[in-house]
Parts: C-alpha cells; sequence; structure tokens
C-alpha cells in the first residue's frame, strides 16, 4: 500500500512537471498532465490510476491557486484513467498488461509467431484510445471552462487555451460551450496522442523493470 500511494504520488508530481515544461518553459499549447495517470493505469488499475489524477490536480491547484473552479478539471484526469481501463478492458489481447488479473483466456494470448501482428494492432488500439481521450478530454475540458468563465474566478490560463484558435475558428455570436470545445480539439488531437504512447511506454518499462513486484499486486 506504502508502495502505491508512493507511485501515485511520484506520478502525480511528475504530471505537473511535464505540465510546467511544457506549458511555461517551452511554450508550447500542450496540456500533458495525465501521462503518468495512463501509465499507473496501465500498470495498476483505474482505482491507483484515479488516484494519481485527483492529486495531479489537487497538488497542482492547491500550490498555484488562480480559483477554486480549476478543481473542476481534476474531472478531466479522473475521466482518463476511466477510459483508459476500459480500452484495457476491451481489448485485453492488445493491452495485456492485466493478463493475470483479467484471466485472458489462451487463445486470446499473443503468440510468439504474430508478434508483429500483435504490434501492429497494440498501436492501432492506442490511437483509438489517443482519439477517445481526445473527444472526452475536449467536451468535459469545454463545459468545465466554460462554466468557470462565467463564475467569479481568476481563470486565465486555461482560456488561453481556446483564446488561440477563436479569433480565427469563431464569431462572436458562436456559443462559448462550443469555442471550448472545438477549440481544444486540434491541442487535444496531438496531446493526447504524446501522451497515451508515452504513457503506455513508461508502463511498459516499468513493468520490466520491477517485473517481481509487479506480479505480486
Amino acid at each position: 500500500m506504502i508502495i502505491m500511494l508512493l507511485v501515485c504520488f511520484i506520478g502525480a508530481i511528475l504530471n505537473i512537471f511535464n505540465n510546467i515544461v511544457f506549458t511555461s518553459a517551452i511554450k508550447l499549447p500542450l496540456f500533458l498532465d495525465t501521462i503518468l495517470t495512463i501509465a499507473v493505469t496501465f500498470t495498476y488499475g483505474p482505482v491507483w490510476g484515479v488516484l494519481c489524477g485527483t492529486l495531479t490536480n489537487l497538488i497542482s491547484n492547491i500550490v498555484w491557486f488562480w480559483g477554486w473552479g480549476g478543481f473542476l478539471f481534476t474531472i478531466c484526469n479522473i475521466a482518463t484513467a476511466i477510459i483508459t481501463w476500459w480500452f484495457c478492458l476491451f481489448f485485453p489481447r492488445e493491452l495485456n498488461f492485466y493478463s493475470t488479473a483479467l484471466k485472458i483466456p489462451p487463445q486470446l494470448q499473443p503468440h510468439r509467431n504474430t508478434r508483429v501482428s500483435i504490434i501492429m494492432d497494440r498501436m492501432i488500439i492506442l490511437i483509438l484510445l489517443s482519439f477517445a481521450l481526445c473527444i472526452a478530454m475536449s467536451i468535459l475540458g469545454g463545459i468545465i471552462a466554460a462554466l468557470i468563465l462565467n463564475m467569479p474566478s481568476t481563470y486565465q490560463d486555461e482560456s488561453l487555451v481556446s483564446s488561440m484558435f477563436s479569433e480565427s475558428m469563431f464569431r462572436n455570436t458562436f456559443p462559448q460551450v462550443l469555442k471550448e470545445i472545438f477549440a481544444r480539439i486540434p491541442v487535444n488531437i496531438i496531446d493526447r496522442l504524446i501522451s497515451v504512447f508515452a504513457g503506455y511506454g513508461i508502463a511498459l518499462g516499468y513493468r520490466k523493470l520491477f517485473k517481481n513486484q509487479y506480479n505480486k499486486i
């Protein structure tokens, strides 16, 4: 339990670090604050993934407090863990980190002579997961942003995401909630592709590095 809590805490710190590096240091309009949430979910399941995602937003908003509305974005990180887990359940052969926990039948286990096809199938599923997260995060993030923009708040940083595209993409009469949703799609397409593949890669490396400890969980 102590190890798992530590893993979630470190994952949350790394999520925050990624976000700071890309949004503040490199000035890229990307979030990248769910990479470790995805990695923890792939490795240990939805409960720990949700915890990692929740800690990410709680710690970030407590340290850099800009309004109570910021805590609502915790929903996005939680949804990321849940959607990732759903894909693990629906595609156990391609995302087979849970081959023991899910009791995958032998006929669904990867065969050595089909390794190339398994890798290709896995890449396709990861791309599908990326686009599913893109749609979900754009809708959730857009709705939350629209709510916060209509509330007394110091909400500025997140609204920058939509302001980069709104002037050229939308008219002033365009509904705010739809503007926030559609403006996030171009960002989330890139963001979720990077996050999913990076998260899966971290989970794969973690499993190989701590194989004995992983099998005991």
